[in-house]
């Protein structure tokens, strides 16, 4: 299946999961979501690849589990930063992440004209707010959605690196279970909202399968089939999931602007993938 394509699906799964998660931030704290989210995946990833069964390096283990951390922290400063500022700028600003990846570790013109292209195209798509306040709680926002972008960088970076270990969807149940006993004291912010309605934990596993664990697992396919820069345009298909879903699902119908937008996520889609080849070995 084209890359393209198991990106589209990952889309529409990560941000179904995204709207059921919006539904619990007034009865559990945006962070705890985040992490009952991780642990979920986790827990869901274990029992199903039961990667103790396998023989594991130090070293392995190791990589695993800071990809891990680095996936969790980009989950839970982006949930973070979605508290304090628009979803239009937290976006657009988190994409800074794989612009800088593209930027850095493209070889050929084709990629790095696709990611103006579709950096463009996700600042259309997102409808950026250039008034984003400037009290505490937007210094906060700020400084969380940079910290997404950079761990967003190191995620597409890390990443393709495990992605070659075995067939990384081992790697990854590693490292979600690492990142998720990091984070494990943000339980304590949302531990009243569950318990109050245990049934909620049925909302957590749909979001954790729909935003964590079918996304990450197609992104690991992907990663092994093609190069990082690539793979940071790749990345802007999402935004326009969310704006397709919205279409469709909300009647929310794309502006002018947005229609641009997607026109040239898919002009740079197309761009970097002719003559783009996959790295001749990974990192």
């Amino acid at each position: 299946m084209p890359a393209p394509v198991l990106f589209l699906v990952s889309g529409f799964t990560q941000y179904y999961g995204a709207a059921l998660a919006i539904g619990l931030f007034a009865v559990i704290p945006a962070v705890s979501v985040a992490w009952w989210r991780l642990a979920v995946s986790a827990l869901v990833l274990l029992a199903w690849r039961r990667p103790w069964r396998l023989g594991w390096s130090r070293r392995e283990l190791a990589g695993s589990a800071v990809f891990g951390i680095v996936l969790a922290t980009m989950n839970v400063s982006f949930y973070l930063a979605l508290s304090h500022l628009p979803l239009g700028t937290a976006v657009a600003l988190e994409f800074l992440g794989p612009v800088g990846v593209a930027a850095m570790t493209g070889r050929h013109w084709r990629e790095r004209l696709g990611i103006v292209l579709a950096a463009s195209g996700v600042v259309l798509l997102a409808g950026v707010s250039l008034e984003t306040g400037s009290g505490t709680g937007t210094l906060i926002g700020l400084a969380a959605i940079a910290v997404s972008a950079i761990t967003w960088a190191g995620y597409i970076v890390l990443g393709r690196r495990i992605a070659g270990v075995r067939n990384g969807v081992d790697s990854l149940a590693v490292g979600m279970t690492a990142g998720a006993i990091v984070w494990s004291p943000l339980v304590v912010f949302g531990w009243d909202g569950v318990r109050a309605d245990p049934r909620r934990l049925l909302v957590l596993l749909g979001i954790a399968l729909l935003s964590s664990v079918v996304p990450y697992v197609l992104e690991q396919l992907v990663l092994r089939r093609t190069a990082a820069a690539r793979f940071a345009i790749l990345l802007a298909l999402l935004p326009v999931t969310a704006a397709i879903t919205g279409a469709f699902a909300l009647q929310q119908i794309p502006s002018a602007a947005e229609v641009v937008g997607i026109a040239a996520i898919c002009g740079a889609i197309v761009l970097s993938g002719r003559g783009s080849r996959p790295d001749p070995a990974l990192p």
